[in-house]
């Protein structure tokens, strides 16, 4: 039994007419009749009663066969955890792509350039692991070789953190290591020296006061040959021959110091410089050349020694050069291409990889003209 509503009681309101109407005609815009469904939905459903009368279950959407290999449940599990942030991350990505690391729908050399290899800080322990045996091309000089990885030029010149070294103070420390730098990127970097120019900014760094050095540096320069030979210390390719593929040489390498015996500071060098180039004339093929150099330098104490402040000492300086025509002492380096002959003297020495910079370089000069594994 209901109870009436007492006459205390607030009673509903009354919905003015106007009011009404526009309800009732907004009800009867929005609302559809169901629709009956078309053949080919009802054959659906139909093939789908029929499996489930006979026991059948249809397979799951977008799934595969299952993998028994624990790998994939596992798998299943974490996308089941991680299926919200990962859909929201996807949403973001899809507005700003840029957001993820690297460039991952890009070519492996994209992926590969997107993730330089850190800075050398000690002697590797075995050579560079094979690459993708791509060939280099004008847009893709670095294609193939391990060296796609390393820095770009100066990037891949990295300065150690300068201390004091017994009485050299830090500041001291700091300049050696920085003129050493000027010293390298003037002899294998500076695109006018490469080319075949002086390379004035290198023979600025070195001391006047060693005239032996800088005569015999003139001497190879102005006339090279097999005993005085520019490419022993700078990297020089012959612009009526080759020239270089863009403008980037890679490098890797590392420098260190310690306590000199002149007083000051001593600082070893030790990089790999790759250079890409086609020929000057002829089919457009790139190759590359690959020169790795050891220079042990000093910056000596003026107060004790004579020599010029701010300059360093040439102690001594080594190199090994890979893809370059043997016995050829014109001041240039003379990249070999895969479509031609070879010229100058045939290789009598052993085989080496130029990318390994694991190895100690033959220090006594007396390794023969050799092979490279790869360039």
């Amino acid at each position: 039994m209901s109870e009436k509503p007492s006459d205390d009681q607030p009673s509903a309101p009354e919905i003015p007419d106007d009011v009404w109407e526009q309800f009732t005609r907004d009800t009867a815009r929005n609302t559809s009749a169901p629709k009956e469904p078309s053949a080919r939905a009802r054959m659906v459903t139909e093939r789908l009663r029929q499996q489930e009368a006979r026991g059948e279950s249809p397979p799951g959407w977008r799934t595969g066969p299952a993998v028994m290999n624990g790998r994939a449940a596992r798998r299943r599990k974490l996308w089941a955890f991680l299926g919200v942030p990962v859909a929201v991350a996807v949403a973001v990505v899809a507005l700003k792509p840029s957001l993820l690391p690297g460039d991952p729908f890009g070519t492996d050399e994209t992926r590969a350039e997107a993730s330089p290899l850190p800075v050398e800080t000690a002697a590797p322990t075995a050579a560079p692991g094979a690459s993708d045996p791509e060939t280099p091309t004008l847009d893709k000089p670095f294609a193939g070789s391990p060296a796609l990885r390393w820095a770009d030029g100066e990037a891949g010149i990295v300065l150690p953190e300068a201390e004091a070294v017994g009485p050299v103070p830090k500041d001291r420390v700091r300049q050696a290591l920085k003129l050493t730098k000027k010293l390298l990127v003037g002899a294998n970097l500076d695109p006018k020296a490469v080319r075949g120019a002086r390379p004035e900014a290198a023979l600025s760094v070195l001391d006047p006061k060693q005239p032996e050095l800088l005569d015999e540096l003139d001497t190879a320069l102005r006339s090279p040959s097999e005993k005085h030979d520019p490419v022993t210390l700078f990297s020089r390719f012959d612009p009526d021959e080759v020239r270089p593929v863009g403008d980037v040489i890679k490098t890797r390498g590392r420098m260190t110091f310690k306590k000199g015996t002149h007083g000051g500071v001593a600082v070893r060098a030790d990089y790999t410089f790759v250079y890409p180039v086609v020929r000057a004339d002829g089919p457009v093929e790139v190759t590359r050349t690959i020169v790795r150099r050891v220079l042990d330098v000093e910056l000596a104490d003026p107060a004790q020694y004579e020599v010029t402040r701010g300059r360093l000492l040439l102690l001594e300086y080594d190199q090994e050069i890979g893809n370059s025509s043997c016995d050829v002492h014109d001041g240039y380096l003379h990249p070999e291409f895969p479509s031609s002959e070879p010229t100058g003297a045939a290789p009598s020495g052993p085989t080496t990889d130029p990318y390994d910079r694991s190895r100690d370089l033959d220090r006594d000069g007396s390794a023969a003209c050799g092979t490279v594994t790869r360039t």
